[in-house]
């Protein structure tokens, strides 16, 4: 079962097309990552499929009804976007922050319930801040940030989470926090997360299904062993790479790498 897919969409800045003709689908109860260069459009597909973006053409498919045709709250009940590097108001609160998830289930003056403060102290627990609820976001450190970001996506109870990068900026230690925290929440609670992460090895690991993009296009989708091959990477990223399993997970990761030349670069690119 597919939750979010794409069918002939044509997306672009002004006159420049970026992608084109794409068709993918997001699996429902899984984690899928999109990888690829930068500058491929893993971004700008990600803003569209969120509405953040209009196509050029195309459709957007959110639980089988077309994302544009869909009214905006409907589809805050269903979806929650966390963008790259969001920034909150000065002098906000972690609680405050995190009391605008439940925006999309308010009606009326948009006074918090009972129940909307019973969901936002869920999520909080959830991601660990229920301590730092009182805290300035500005006093938290990018861990903390993100999860407090998160912990806002998880109030408005979608069953869908995408995330623009999630893991930038963050230290090698908090990178993992945030990571282990999606994967338990699609393990315990069935959460299908879509991201944008450029860290490979974290893709593999992390990922039910990973989805290669350059130029635009789709190059390869499929499991992170279909997916992390030293073929594919010499077609997404032009390098030569060796490719070995993780003994701890039985995943595909990176081992080492080096720049393809030139005549190889060009047999990649023409498969």
């Amino acid at each position: 079962m597919k939750s979010l897919e794409t069918e002939k969409l044509c997306i672009g800045y002004h006159d420049r097309l970026i992608v084109d003709d794409l068709n993918i689908s997001i699996p429902k109860g899984k984690v899928t990552t999109l990888i690829g260069p930068n500058g491929c459009g893993k971004s700008t597909i990600l803003k569209t499929m969120s509405r953040i973006m209009k196509s050029h053409q195309g459709v957007v498919y959110l639980n089988g009804q077309a994302i544009h045709q869909t009214p905006t709250k409907e589809i805050s009940k269903q979806m929650a976007i966390l963008p790259q590097t969001p920034e909150a108001p000065s002098g906000l609160t972690v609680y405050e922050l995190v009391s605008y998830g439940r925006f999309p289930h308010q009606n009326g003056f948009g006074r918090l319930s009972n129940e909307d403060k019973r969901i936002i102290r869920w999520a909080l627990e959830e991601t660990g801040m229920i301590a730092f609820h009182d805290r300035p976001i500005e006093a938290l450190s990018g861990g903390q940030r993100q999860r407090v970001w998160i912990a806002m996506a998880l109030a408005q109870e979608t069953e869908l989470l995408l995330l623009d990068e999630p893991t930038t900026y963050l230290d090698l230690a908090h990178q993992l926090e945030i990571l282990q925290l999606l994967e338990r929440l699609n393990r315990e609670q069935g959460r299908t997360v879509l991201m944008v992460i450029h860290d490979l090895n974290h893709a593999a690991r992390f990922s039910h299904y990973m989805i290669a993009l350059n130029q635009g296009k789709v190059i390869k989708d499929g499991t992170p062993h279909e997916v992390m091959t030293k073929e594919v990477l010499s077609q997404v990223f032009h390098i030569d790479a060796e490719i070995v399993l993780d003994p701890r997970t039985n995943k595909p990761i990176c081992l080492t790498y080096d720049l393809m030349n030139h005549e190889r670069k060009l047999e990649a690119v023409n498969g």
